[in-house]
């Protein structure tokens, strides 16, 4: 296939999961209406908002292509989407609906099924981040998970993942004296596995490894994992405040979408446990949520993020100071970008 008939098929792919992820929000939103009426938190978006958010979607679908051409992934990477689990739990999805709008109306936020023990794991997580039904606790929810994100980002949040990958890889080259094997990752907070996944595909030899609070979404990373060739991942369960590796172990380490759902001390933490485990010379790259420094134009959307799913403490990250924890952490030479609904930070050890 030729280089222009494959961008406009992974154009056509991405506007195909674009309108679904619309459509979808459009028929849940009317029918909670209709089933499950609430007050009205959030506000209409301003048709000026919206068209720059679409500007924002393109350039992103625009960097992806640009990295796969450049063989940051291979381009069948693009196309690289969960179809077994689409058409085994996007049903599930929607029959979770009505107790999700239930417990939204009645704002139990931390609302689990008896047989979901909860004891040892930090307050701040015992949460229904999103309403989702036992927070990240059940193999339902991990299943339902990447599902979800797709839909919330309109498709576009594995797109917003690979953008770790192009600083990871350039960053490694600090390290070119030692042989791929040679090389560790770690993936903090890894979830379902579709981070290190992608990690992967660009690292195929480099020894990668992932820590997750979640028994259940191990498990589902576990399975992901087991797909693709190559070394399997070693996923540990751990809470991010508290490593369980020996300091200046690692040569890059990455954390996607873990920072809004930390409250301020605990995103300290994490920070600090980051650099104590990257070698010096090695690299930190975190994607998270825009914040108001960086997009303050998008305010709105941000409003209404937190205040349409529970997310606890999003408030405070939207104004929170990553750079300034980064640098108290001992982090140099910090870099920002931003890309879609998504910012990322690629910050260094000095060596």
């Amino acid at each position: 296939m030729s280089d222009t008939l494959t961008k406009l098929t992974y154009q056509a792919f991405q506007q195909g999961k674009s309108y679904f992820g619309i459509t979808h929000k459009i028929l849940s939103t009317r029918l909670m209406q209709f089933i499950s009426p609430r007050e009205r938190t959030s506000q209409p978006i301003p048709t000026e908002i919206l068209l720059k958010l679409q500007q924002r979607l393109n350039n992103l679908q625009e960097v992806d292509w640009e990295d796969a051409e450049l063989g940051v992934y291979p381009k069948s990477f693009l196309f690289d989407n969960p179809w077994e689990d689409f058409f085994r739990y996007y049903p599930l999805i929607w029959l979770d609906m009505p107790e999700i709008w239930d417990r939204a109306n009645q704002k139990r936020y931390q609302d689990f099924a008896p047989e979901v023990d909860i004891d040892g794991y930090p307050s701040y997580y015992a949460q229904n981040f999103h309403h989702q039904t036992n927070g990240y606790l059940s193999d339902l929810s991990a299943n339902l998970y990447d599902l979800q994100v797709e839909i919330l980002f309109q498709g576009s949040a594995d797109a917003m993942r690979r953008r770790i990958l192009a600083p990871l890889k350039k960053s490694l080259e600090v390290f070119k004296d030692l042989t791929p094997r040679q090389v560790r990752v770690l993936d903090v907070a890894c979830g379902t596995g579709r981070t290190l996944r992608m990690i992967r595909a660009t690292l195929p030899q480099a020894s990668l490894f992932g820590t997750d609070l979640s028994p259940a979404y191990l498990r589902k990373a576990n399975d992901l994992l087991s797909e693709i060739p190559g070394e399997l991942p070693q996923l540990l369960q751990a809470n991010a405040e508290e490593l369980p590796y020996i300091d200046n172990y690692f040569h890059a380490v990455t954390s996607v979408f873990l920072f809004h759902e930390l409250p301020a001390t605990a995103r300290q933490r994490v920070i600090e446990e980051c650099f104590r485990v990257t070698k010096p010379g090695g690299v930190f790259i975190i994607c998270d949520s825009i914040q108001m420094s960086d997009s303050p134009e998008m305010e709105p959307l941000m409003e209404n993020f937190h205040e349409t799913f529970h997310e606890p403490y999003y408030k405070h990250y939207m104004t929170d100071d990553l750079v300034g924890r980064l640098e108290k952490a001992g982090f140099v030479n910090i870099e920002m970008q931003v890309h879609f609904m998504s910012k990322y930070l690629i910050a260094r050890k000095a060596a």
